[in-house]
């Protein structure tokens, strides 16, 4: 029967800091001097935020303790007694300055990025300038250049970045910054090394208010956090993924994914150990002979970066165009030997009423923009995430042209199938229409593991690793039958298994199985 091919046979101890830490400065502002840094962690040799000192080398959990109170003033107003930055007083400098902002681009043509941001860092360093005179006139305080430049950074950080979290956001060697609250901030590195670390907000209304303004300053993309619209996804700067949840949890949460691998190849992926050589050649003959493949495993295990290492096969002559709920592929920063003029389109969400058609004002689907890329020449086109409906836009997608390209967050290979259909379901299809269209439109499912091992030593070590490749093809009533192209071997690491007939297509792609596996 075709569902059993289908389906077949059915920590951390926490360890106390104990003494004052510094902040390593990651400067935005280019100077021949670097500013003075902020007193909350230490630096470490690399320039990453390390934990503070007295945390147990070596281990899962980390924990780093505030590094003072939020009281009395010295002599700079904008900072508190211990050298800390007011980050209340900071808030109001930046409403001030996206105020004159908004009013000095009012009177200029269209800008870019860059251009908008060496403008607010001028309007942030004269109203430093005047704060400073209107200060020495009152009360005779003053601050020195290092301060200046310190609290200049700060505001354009909340003005153009992330506030308090910009500097985590920043360190290369993390990977997900997750924020509970005003109450704590838990990082996880490359390693899948765990560290707590002060809160980045005083309140909850402090931390949503961060969020909204985050939200607002989308330009096109914009979006809105509020009590009525408490859930968020943003695509920041940088090219990473910030999701956030308010009033509808019982604290305020964030979770801010660092996408640190954008430009490389199977071969790339080969050398760190996330594909055996013999898997690589063949998944690279397969994207190049434009078989549509789907690529699962649960979250955080690495399924964006390995369909940019796919992706980095298909020839650079192809147009490439990609369709995804938040921008998170970024095949558009990538080298233009890798691809050719990729165009890179994000759904918008809408806001305010519903229009007769039932839809927010301004809402831009996914079905919308594969409609008007239809007219773009497009060799491939590559849909993001699949979480819901966007299902059911990758099969449109595959239907108009071979070779596509998603990801879907699923425990195994076959469990994707399964995945796919519940996903399909939510735009009105029948099963049975969900189960067919799986069967006759995705060719391969590449199944990505992520392990968290720990070392002999104590320390942990974090494992991304193709386990499983499956071809689906028709099968009894057009449901889906599964074939175990490759499987998991006795490391975990997939081996090859038994082949689809179409392989022998590969040969004009530079792959042959292994003797006597065709």
């Amino acid at each position: 029967m075709w569902w059993r091919r289908l389906w077949g046979d059915e920590f951390m101890a926490e360890t106390p800091s104990d003494k004052a830490n510094e902040i390593t400065d990651l400067p935005i502002f280019r100077r021949s001097a670097a500013p003075d840094t902020s007193e909350q962690y230490e630096s470490s040799p690399h320039g990453r935020l390390a934990p503070l000192a007295g945390s147990r080398p070596g281990g899962t959990w980390h924990t780093a303790k505030a590094n003072g109170s939020y009281g009395s003033r010295n002599n700079s107003d904008l900072e508190t007694a211990d050298g800390e930055v007011d980050w209340a007083q900071v808030r109001a400098f930046r409403r001030l300055a996206a105020d004159r902002l908004a009013e000095q681009l009012r009177d200029l043509d269209a800008i870019d990025e860059e251009r908008r941001r060496e403008i607010g860092r001028e309007i942030i360093s004269q109203i430093l300038d005047e704060h400073v005179r209107r200060s020495m006139q009152t009360s005779g305080t003053s601050m020195g250049p290092s301060q200046q430049a310190r609290l200049e950074k700060s505001i354009f950080d909340a003005l153009f970045g992330l506030g308090r979290l910009q500097p985590l956001v920043d360190d290369e060697s993390l990977e997900n910054i997750e924020v509970f609250g005003a109450d704590k901030v838990v990082t996880v590195d490359y390693h899948g090394d765990f560290t707590e670390l002060p809160p980045v907000a005083d309140s909850e209304d402090e931390l949503r208010d961060m969020l909204a303004f985050l939200a607002s300053r989308g330009g096109a993309a914009e979006r809105t956090f509020t009590e009525n619209s408490p859930i968020l996804h943003l695509n920041l700067h940088g090219g990473h993924r910030l999701a956030a949840i308010g009033w509808v949890a019982s604290q305020t949460v964030v979770n801010i994914r660092r996408h640190r691998l954008v430009d490389l190849t199977l071969e790339d992926l080969q050398g760190r150990g996330t594909l055996t050589p013999e898997l690589a050649r063949f998944l690279d003959a397969a994207v190049r002979a434009r078989r549509s493949i789907v690529v699962a495993g649960e979250p955080n295990s690495g399924k964006t970066t390995l369909v940019r290492a796919l992706a980095a096969s298909i020839e650079p002559t192809e147009k490439i165009g990609t369709f995804e709920t938040e921008y998170e592929l970024h095949l558009d920063r990538l080298p233009g030997h890798r691809v050719r003029n990729p165009i890179a389109l994000e759904s918008r969400p809408g806001s305010g009423e519903r229009g007769p058609d039932g839809r927010a004002v301004g809402e831009i689907s996914l079905d919308d923009l594969l409609e008007a890329a239809l007219r773009m020449n497009l060799n491939r086109m590559i849909v993001g995430e699949v979480r819901g409906k966007e299902a059911l836009t990758m099969f449109k997608v595959m239907q108009a042209g071979a070779g596509s390209l998603s990801t879907i967050h699923a425990r195994d290979a076959r469990d994707a199938i399964q995945r796919l259909a519940t996903c399909a379901l939510e735009s009105g299809v029948t099963d049975s229409f969900a189960y067919r269209l799986i069967a006759h439109h995705v060719d391969l499912i590449v199944h990505i593991k992520l392990r968290d091992v720990r070392q002999p030593d104590g320390s942990a070590a974090r494992m991304r690793y193709v386990d499983e490749v499956i071809a689906v093809e028709p099968g009894e009533n057009g449901m889906p039958a599964v074939t175990d192209v490759f499987l998991s071997g006795p490391n975990g690491h997939a081996v090859p298994g038994t082949f689809p007939n179409w392989v022998a297509q590969l040969a004009d792609y530079g792959y042959r199985p292994p003797a006597g596996q065709a």
